[in-house]
């Protein structure tokens, strides 16, 4: 029989409320514990990085520093790779484990395009603009020796999203990718790109201006650097 393709959608939208963490050297604490909920939650742009947190009504960004912002507005992981780290750890991982609003089902995070356009459900329009790099926090918070090297060699870290059209999201919802752009830079290269393959960076800015300004800033900089 034919394979038929797993239907893309949104498993569980995940908020979180601040608690105290010994890990980070943020006073507000961390908002990393995200929970799914059944509600409807409304998704808009938050603001610029440093003054705004996550998009989602009602979830919370603390450090904002280095979290939150109109370009990690909203944070995906794949369930599927969630299973993988399932097996890898021995423990289970529910939804929002690893501190991500959306958990999806049947589309490639890590193989997205920076650039790529998801439709959620009916007016959501996401737009993929980075991968999440690990910090201390995300490993005091999983207890696991080791993490931040871990992941960053998994390469598997999920994709933050900017809002281009506001909307609601809730369980269940379908994801429909409305525009796929023509170039190699996807979550998976970024990612490697801005952690243990450092050469990789000029062939990032192919990403255009829907590339995080961080990493267009980080790129132009390496790329200045060697040819001078």
């Amino acid at each position: 029989m034919p394979h038929t393709p797993r239907p893309s959608v949104v498993l569980t939208v995940n908020r979180g409320r601040a608690m105290p963490s010994d890990h980070t050297d943020w006073p507000g604490g961390t908002g990393i514990d995200k929970r799914p909920t059944d509600s409807p939650v409304r998704v808009t742009a938050p603001g610029p990085k440093g003054r705004a947190g996550s998009g989602l009504a009602g979830d919370t960004v603390c450090d904002t520093r280095h979290h939150g912002g109109d370009d990690q507005a909203v944070y995906a992981y794949a369930r599927e790779d969630l299973d993988v780290w399932e097996r890898e750890l021995g423990r289970e991982l529910a939804n929002g484990a690893f501190g991500e609003n959306l958990t999806t089902s049947g589309i490639d995070v890590n193989g997205a395009l920076i650039g790529e356009r998801w439709r959620v459900g009916g007016e959501l329009l996401l737009e993929v603009t980075s991968p999440r790099i690990p910090c201390r926090t995300f490993a005091g918070w999983l207890g696991e020796r080791g993490w931040v090297k871990r992941f960053t060699r998994a390469a598997v870290p999920g994709a933050y999203l900017r809002v281009l059209v506001p909307g609601e999201v809730r369980s269940g919802d379908p994801v429909e990718i409305v525009h796929r752009p023509d170039h190699e830079v996807t979550v998976a290269f970024l990612f490697r790109a801005e952690t243990m393959e450092r050469e990789l960076l000029p062939r990032v800015l192919a990403a255009g201006d829907a590339l995080h300004p961080e990493a267009r800033d980080a790129a132009l900089k390496y790329r200045a650097m060697k040819s001078g």
